[in-house]
């Protein structure tokens, strides 16, 4: 068993308020919209869990774990057939009425995983924070 790593995105101000992020993410179907077409292969997704592929990671699993009503959204994963990990939301509403949202992903990750993992989930938190920031259809939801 490896040692709990964690790895956090900025902030990012999103063109919505927390309320319509909240109902956006907790439907993973959503998350499509966020993840680089060229990044991931074999995209499957229901309300509560998707999976798909990843080169370095092979096949990833993800499940709704947890939610606090338009404050904080966790899912858990694994990958590898083995590292659990879990993929944090921390959303606020700002003075302004938009959301703010930091991604944290925690990881059981040994040493050597880490210091292999640590830039590709960087650059993951990055584009996904980005991509967030740039979205603009947060009241379309699968629903």
């Amino acid at each position: 068993m490896g040692d709990l790593s964690y790895f956090e995105s900025r902030s990012g101000r999103l063109n919505c308020n927390a309320e319509e992020v909240f109902a956006f993410v907790t439907d993973i179907r959503n998350f499509e919209q966020f993840i680089p077409k060229m990044t991931i292969n074999d995209w499957n997704a229901e309300k509560e869990s998707c999976s798909f592929s990843v080169s370095m990671l092979g096949k990833v699993t993800v499940r709704l774990a947890e939610k606090e009503k338009y404050n904080k959204v966790i899912f858990n994963g694994d990958a590898l057939k083995k590292n659990d990990f879990s993929l944090t939301l921390d959303i606020s509403d700002n003075i302004k009425r938009q959301a703010d949202v930091r991604v944290i992903l925690s990881a059981d990750l040994n040493p050597m995983m880490k210091m292999l993992m640590a830039k590709p989930i960087s650059r993951f938190l990055e584009i996904l924070i980005n991509e967030m920031e740039s979205f603009s259809g947060w009241e379309n939801t699968n629903e």
